[in-house]
């Protein structure tokens, strides 16, 4: 493989200790209400997580992306039907929140029954990266 990695057991550490630092500002943000931000920093939590898993499985360094499915889909994984539509859906979350364009509409969406659903998404997602890794 092109530019094969040779500390990749350091490279997972660093993308799972930034995901779980990730997903303690998530949680802390939940408790604020701050519902937007929260789903962002949730589609950082599984961003990082899936990196992680690309070193793992590909030896490389992960390609600045952040389309969820995208990325999950060059590692060539099995994953469960629904994860599919799930990391499309969140994907959305880093753009929505982030462009002002968007964030006003994002914000209006983030109902706490809507967020409670995605984070609860997010959590299944985080929980099944975690057991692939």
């Amino acid at each position: 493989m092109e530019d094969e990695l040779k500390n990749i057991d350091s490279i997972i550490l660093h993308w799972r200790e930034s995901s779980l630092q990730n997903y303690a500002t998530m949680q802390n943000l939940i408790k604020t209400k701050e519902y937007s931000w929260a789903l962002f920093i949730g589609h950082l939590v599984v961003e990082k997580l899936i990196k992680a898993l690309y070193v793992k499985k590909l030896h490389q360094h992960p390609v600045f992306k952040h389309d969820l499915l995208w990325l999950i889909r060059k590692i060539d994984i099995e994953m469960p039907s629904n994860y599919d539509e799930w990391l499309d859906e969140v994907t959305t979350f880093n753009i929505n929140a982030r462009y002002d364009d968007y964030k006003q509409s994002f914000q209006k969406r983030c109902t706490p029954e809507f967020s409670k659903e995605w984070i609860d998404k997010i959590e299944i997602l985080r929980q099944w990266l975690i057991k692939q890794l």
